[in-house]
């Protein structure tokens, strides 16, 4: 179906979500950019003719002149998805202010690699679904709701809590601190330090912290303390729980102390937010 919106007329039916399913996927919509989440049982992508290992848990925005295939172990379970986005779609004024537009991403010569971090990928998939379901509708205004999902999906890639790089198979400092935040996520409630987080991946705090730098530009303690935020926030604001309960099951020793951490990270008491 072709639309107008803002002025611009596109077909927003040329949008398109696959499932990575098959052995080989390759290019299907060569007229398109590609946006591959690659997720675990991928073995490698093929991009103009160069194989890529270590791909899973990645994201990769490819120009609708490469040329491209990935490679996955014959199992039948999902290894992730391709989102076919036409340049029409691209040109909408809805995405003209964000960074991954602007040729650094989508138009570039190299091939931008992003890691999600750990937690941002269950909303990825769900942006990802209801962009797939009402491709299928007719709803009123579903157009303007698909763009915006769209939106939503480049704001969600492109957010400092990810890891960005350009793909290669060389790009170690890059993994480890993906290691590093995965090993956040599923061990916060009980380690708040980064020394243990050093030792499970075998380094010292200072190389682990000089990694972080590098690749992220912040220290390794601020992105324990981010999770340990965002997961307070999160359970404050949509859950039952009491402070007390909430301050416990995220490792901390007292409700007083996890009080004083989450106002000196936020600027608000654990009480106010739960007010608001």
């Amino acid at each position: 179906m072709s639309t107008t919106l803002g002025g611009l007329k596109m077909n927003i039916d040329t949008l398109k979500i696959s499932r990575i399913l098959h052995k080989t996927t390759s290019n299907q919509n060569s007229g398109c950019y590609a946006v591959c989440w690659v997720q675990n049982g991928a073995e490698a992508i093929e991009i103009n003719k160069t194989l890529y290992n270590n791909v899973s848990n990645a994201v990769f925005f490819l120009s609708p002149d490469h040329d491209w295939k990935i490679l996955k172990k014959g199992t039948t379970t999902s290894s992730g998805y391709v989102l076919y986005i036409p340049k029409d779609v691209l040109n909408h004024p809805t995405f003209k202010n964000l960074h991954i537009t602007e040729v650094r991403l989508l138009n570039s010569h190299e091939i931008p690699k992003i890691n999600l971090s750990p937690g941002i990928e269950t909303r990825i998939k769900a942006i990802l679904e209801m962009m797939d379901e009402l491709l299928s509708t007719n709803l009123k205004h579903r157009e303007e709701a698909i763009l915006s999902l769209l939106n939503t999906f480049f704001v969600y890639c492109d957010g400092k809590c990810n890891i960005k790089s350009v793909i290669t198979d060389n790009n170690s400092r890059s993994a480890l601190v993906y290691k590093f935040k995965k090993s956040i996520d599923q061990n916060i409630t009980e380690h708040h330090e980064v020394r243990h987080y050093a030792k499970t991946l075998n380094i010292s705090d200072k190389h682990l912290n000089e990694c972080v730098k590098e690749v992220l530009g912040v220290n390794a303690k601020h992105l324990i303390d981010e999770q340990l935020v965002m997961r307070a926030r999160h359970n404050l604001k949509f859950s039952d729980k009491t402070i007390k309960e909430i301050g416990y099951e995220l490792g901390f020793s007292s409700p007083d102390y996890f009080s004083y951490f989450f106002k000196k990270h936020t600027g608000t008491a654990p009480s106010q937010l739960r007010k608001s």
